[in-house]
């Protein structure tokens, strides 16, 4: 309460200040749990296809769903930039791109994402021309993992590494605030952060970014059937958890077998 209210601007204008620290959220406890822990930059990302809704990947989820998570997260009125992922199959051109945006910010969103440099700078220049904070996302593209056949790291080529390059530099040019680096080679991720003057934030792409973000969930244990490798938990949360609800499930059948 009371804290000053985050911008883009103020996550653009981190870098080189201070490292950013963000997680994803879908719900109203857990972007109010996340403000008052301090993170500035929270995400209310599609990963919540396989965390919350149990689809086998992102390429499921819709516009709508994310609608909802959104809403229920902006409930919050959280201190932090509140950012929305585009879902797969919603900014197949520019103007489904504005429109899909436009809804996500009329939901509650104050910034949004979408993965992909060169391919989508049609989209991205018609989001940010319309005055929508622009949050970039290149390396592996998890709305592209069918047709990848998997997660795998980018960078490790120099045609890769030539790539990378020339979409952060694009997205910069295009009005990006930041650029999250998913499961990028390291050695190239610090040379893309060196490169542009936004923020790079990683994931599972080494320590020399700007910032980092995690899906909540694997920070804290709340999905621990899969676990990324790059992840190091700081809390099984579900552990304790299920000891808890079996212990209670316990008690409630002891005192049901003595009243019988």
């Amino acid at each position: 309460m009371g804290e000053p209210k985050i911008t883009a601007q103020h996550i653009r204008e981190s870098k080189g200040h201070r490292r950013i620290p963000a997680l994803t959220a879908y719900d109203h406890p857990t972007t109010r749990l996340l403000d008052e822990a301090g993170i500035p930059l929270i995400l209310v990302g599609d990963s919540l296809g396989m965390v919350v809704l149990g689809y086998p990947d992102t390429t499921h989820v819709r516009l709508e769903e994310m609608e909802h998570h959104v809403r229920a997260a902006a409930r919050a009125k959280p201190c932090a930039l509140l950012a929305a992922d585009l879902p797969a199959a919603s900014y197949e051109d520019p103007e489904a791109a504005l429109s899909s945006a436009r809804r996500l910010i009329a939901a509650g969103a104050e910034a949004v994402k979408a993965e992909g440099g060169r391919r989508i700078e049609g989209q991205v220049r018609a989001i940010t021309g319309a005055g929508i904070p622009f949050l970039g996302h290149l390396g592996m593209l998890p709305q592209h993992v069918l047709e990848e056949g998997g997660y795998h790291i980018k960078g490790r080529t120099g045609a890769e590494r030539d790539a990378l390059l020339a979409d952060a530099a694009l997205l910069e040019a295009a009005g990006a605030f930041a650029v999250v680096l998913e499961l990028v080679q390291p050695a190239v991720a610090a040379e893309i952060t060196q490169r542009v003057s936004i923020p790079t934030i990683g994931i599972g792409s080494g320590p020399d970014c700007d910032g980092q973000i995690l899906v909540f969930n694997d920070l804290v244990g709340t999905y621990p059937w899969f676990t990324p490798r790059f992840v190091r938990p700081k809390l099984h949360a579900f552990t304790s958890m299920r000891e808890a609800i079996r212990a209670w499930a316990d008690e409630v059948s002891g005192v049901t077998s003595q009243a019988t």
